[in-house]
């Protein structure tokens, strides 16, 4: 088993060294003034990470408990709520929808297949909705939707547009004001390069004004809204999460977001030719969208699961697996947060040792040349 660990999921993802530090720092009370510095700054870069004037909610959660916050604060039961669902972050947004007895509607897609704006204008007209909710960045396929066309749509039909960011927010551009994206949620896990265990919740004024009565306590957003305009905390937050996340906020925006935006753009243009190169086939989008996480078909003969299990204990290198019907069948390389192009050769360096290992017919030794080829490309607009 090798010592060296390489960790290519597309969440959680690795840590800059910085943002351990800061994680390890002593603790301080989170009522003091110490922590309040602290967490005024961060609430403010994340206002600007999320492009954003409105109000940006913290919470010490998964991101799913940032999903589950949007139905517990927009929805009653009853409600109408269409879920554009193309993956298995998609089928999440309508299990807690369910969960909260609201009337759900899918506009439903075969797995990595890409939303269509238009599709779910026809969904609209045949019903209304309170509440649309989407999927910016599929990771289980690698699928980045059009939010902005989405989005549209939905405004049109007078419905609030809730976005699950968590994996894309940092990575690929998401303009949430200039799209009128009413509520945004992401995690600290992804692209924001940060241990998990906080979920942020954007959300504009109007929808501050179209509440629900669904239960609610710890996730409600008055209580957050209220703590934080005091720069305070309705409840105990992650204290040492919350540093490190300042830390890497400031490491983002420091480097700007567009430059980020480009730079995961050529990750994911690296891994794409890499595999392809080796003659694997992809099943992710093959296109400059595909900037979150790469899919690759798991090629016939060879065991998808075993495969992973050969990489992680002879090389150390963790890819993620399929999900749902798709377990075993592809795996992913995760490209987002703190990675470069030595990252992306390492991963497909592993990749082609381990299919060999296993019998594959594969292209040898061509795919770490290739990737670095794709990299070095400039990204026009």
């Amino acid at each position: 088993m090798s010592d060296k660990r390489y960790l290519f999921t597309p969440g959680p993802t690795p840590v800059p060294p910085e943002v351990l530090a800061a994680t390890a720092e002593p603790i301080v009370h989170h009522r003091g003034p110490d922590f309040r510095v602290i967490y005024e700054r961060t609430l403010l870069r994340l206002k600007d990470v999320f492009r954003t004037e409105n109000e940006v909610l913290m919470f010490t959660a998964s991101g799913t408990g940032g999903m589950d916050s949007a139905l517990a604060n927009l929805c009653s039961a009853g409600d109408p709520v269409t879920v554009v669902s193309a993956g298995a972050f998609g089928e999440r947004w309508a299990k807690i929808a369910a969960a909260y007895g609201t009337n759900v509607d899918k506009v439903a897609y075969d797995w990595g297949e890409a939303p269509a704006a238009d599709d779910l204008a026809a969904a609209l007209r045949e019903r209304d909705a309170k509440v649309v909710l989407l999927t910016q960045s599929e990771t289980s396929t690698g699928v980045v939707a059009d939010i902005r066309a989405l989005a549209a749509v939905a405004q049109e039909a007078g419905a609030l547009v809730v976005v699950d960011a968590i994996s894309s927010l940092g990575a690929v551009p998401l303009e949430s004001d200039e799209w009128g994206v009413d509520v945004v949620v992401s995690g600290s896990q992804k692209a924001l390069m940060s241990p998990p265990g906080l979920a942020f919740v954007s959300v504009s004024e109007r929808a501050w004004g179209t509440r629900g009565d669904s239960p609610r306590f710890y996730f409600d957003w008055d209580a957050t809204r209220k703590a934080q305009a005091a720069f305070d905390a309705a409840f105990t937050p992650a204290v040492s999460l919350v540093r490190g996340l300042d830390v890497a906020l400031g490491l983002l925006l420091d480097r700007g977001l567009e430059a980020a935006f480009e730079h995961h753009v050529r990750l994911g243009r690296a891994a794409r030719e890499g595999i392809k190169a080796m003659g694997l086939e992809l099943f992710s989008p093959d296109d400059d969208s595909a900037a979150v996480v790469t899919a690759v078909r798991v090629p016939d003969g060879v065991d998808g699961r075993e495969l992973l299990l050969a990489l992680r204990d002879r090389h150390g290198i963790t890819l993620a697996p399929g999900q749902g019907a798709l377990k075993g069948k592809i795996f992913r390389i995760g490209h987002i947060g703190w990675f470069d192009v030595f990252d992306i050769t390492t991963a497909l360096a592993g990749v082609e040792l381990a299919l060999a290992d296993a019998g594959a017919d594969i292209e040898r030794g061509v795919a770490v040349t290739r990737a670095l080829e794709a990299y070095e490309q400039r990204v026009t607009a």
